[in-house]
């Protein structure tokens, strides 16, 4: 399917920038350059000497893939018209050549080059332009839609590296550079500060997500480029945009050096990711939340589901507990953990402070592997985590507090929408947060598992939802994906 590029009002990839070329010549062995850190004094002039460090080791990717073309008179090939037009044979199907453009960054100097998935997905034929105008054919070794990450490898040696430095040290107003090909103008730096840590946009379905959100520039073509601090390390692999235009306005974001170290090492070893799993749906605390389960503050995430023989649930885990720690640190946010777990091994037990009816307790529960199926099977489930599952809506309990906000009657039961994704089934049919879900195929519901439940049985059926809008009750179908 061709890569759209141009965002109209909603999160967008960044980086591939569609255009047509011709191949590109092959080219030699590049040349060294100098590694060390850059040491900047006194009021800062110029970047010079930073880019100077950071701009050979990276380079532009350039993939293509044959995508099949539309038909121009696909009516010609239906019986009705042949009758007019002598039987004429069907048109053959045709086939066009779809170009896409982004950035890498060499980390290691005998050919291996970090980028975006997305940047190189799907293509037939990928190549890579280093800074001494140099071309070469690149294979994948290994790619991460979850992340967002793939691994390119080129025949060169000595080639300049750019070393990674470590991103859980960077601090909200550091200043950094983005290095790539943006718009295909060629290689240009841009500067601005960290604007951000920890962000989560939910662009991609079932992605890992930890940016580092900057107001340096980032535009189509910088998908897979350098962030870079003041030292010329690598901080980050620029990503994603949010825009409303199409170009930059200030939300850039990249993933973090750390996670796509983790990442690289994995891909590099076996060309695969192997994550951690726990098994649970999480949701971020509120007020309102906290309030109505006895805490004294805001603190650690509300577990809305357990998957079925999971290590979650052969640890005891319940739906209603709140895990307060993973290990010892502090859980405040639903990404961040589901990141924790999925960057540990399977098999690793793990330490998990939770609060139950009051009480504190510590429940040891041996991950699983998170693999395509798992996830699939736990989409399935119903999906109460935000933003995921298979109606593609987070639901939570609705507690009088939430009650009293939505200003609903007395005695309303059922489970709140907290958030709808917005390409899933259920904002596609029309539901929205605040509505209150009553039934489900004609199954009260109370609780997150009770919708679990009934969407269980409805097996490939649009499910029937009955809902609470504004003291209205409306029945909706929603067809699923």
């Amino acid at each position: 399917m061709r890569i759209l590029f141009c965002l109209i009002a909603c999160l967008g990839l960044v980086g591939c920038n569609t255009q047509s070329s011709h191949a590109e010549r092959e080219g030699s062995a590049s040349r060294v350059m100098p590694t060390g850190e850059v040491k900047v004094t006194g009021p800062v002039q110029s970047y010079a000497d930073v880019v100077d460090q950071v701009a050979p080791a990276v380079v532009t990717v350039r993939s293509s893939k044959q995508v099949k073309a539309p038909q121009q008179f696909p009516f010609f090939n239906s019986p009705f018209f042949q009758q007019f037009f002598g039987g004429a044979a069907p048109q053959q199907p045709s086939t066009e050549v779809e170009h896409a453009l982004g950035s890498g960054v060499v980390v290691r100097s005998d050919g291996y080059i970090l980028t975006n998935d997305h940047v190189i997905s799907g293509s037939q034929d990928i190549r890579v332009d280093l800074s001494t105008h140099q071309t070469y054919s690149a294979k994948v070794i290994g790619a991460d839609a979850p992340s967002d990450l793939a691994v390119l490898k080129i025949s060169a040696n000595n080639l300049p590296v750019l070393h990674l430095g470590d991103s859980d040290q960077v601090r909200v107003g550091d200043v950094v550079l983005a290095v790539g090909n943006p718009l295909g103008v060629g290689e240009s730096v841009t500067s601005g500060i960290i604007s951000a840590k920890n962000r989560a946009t939910g662009l991609g379905s079932g992605s890992f997500e930890d940016f580092l959100q900057t107001d340096a520039a980032i535009n189509r073509g910088n998908s897979g480029g350098a962030l870079v601090n003041t030292r010329a390390e690598l901080i980050g692999i620029n990503s994603q945009i949010i825009s409303s235009s199409g170009g930059f306005m200030g939300l850039g974001f990249a993933i973090p050096s750390n996670m796509a170290n983790k990442v690289m090492q994995q891909l590099i070893s076996k060309g695969k990711v192997t994550r951690g799993m726990l098994g649970v749906e999480v949701q971020r605390m509120t007020s309102d939340l906290a309030a109505s389960m006895g805490l004294k503050q805001v603190q650690g995430v509300l577990i809305s589901s357990v998957a079925p023989g999971g290590p979650a649930a052969r640890a005891g885990l319940k739906s209603g507990d709140v895990i307060l720690q993973l290990n010892g640190k502090d859980v405040d946010d639903p990404n961040v953990l589901r990141n924790e777990v999925a960057a540990t091994a399977p098999g690793v037990t793990v330490t998990l402070t939770i609060l139950r009816d009051g009480k504190q307790q510590q429940v040891h529960a041996t991950l699983g592997e998170l693999t395509p199926q798992t996830a699939q099977a736990a989409q399935a489930q119903g999906g109460t985590g935000a933003g995921a599952g298979r109606l593609g809506i987070a639901v939570a309990p609705l507690t009088p507090d939430i009650a009293a906000q939505l200003n609903l009657p007395a005695g309303t039961v059922g489970v709140v929408v907290a958030s709808v994704s917005p390409d899933g089934p259920a904002a596609q049919a029309g539901i929205q947060a605040g509505d209150v879900i009553q039934q489900v195929n004609h199954q009260p519901v109370h609780t997150p598992a009770d919708v679990r439940s009934a969407l269980a049985k409805s097996g490939n059926r649009p499910p029937l939802l009955v809902i609470d809008r504004n003291g209205q009750t409306l029945y909706v179908a929603v067809p699923l994906k």
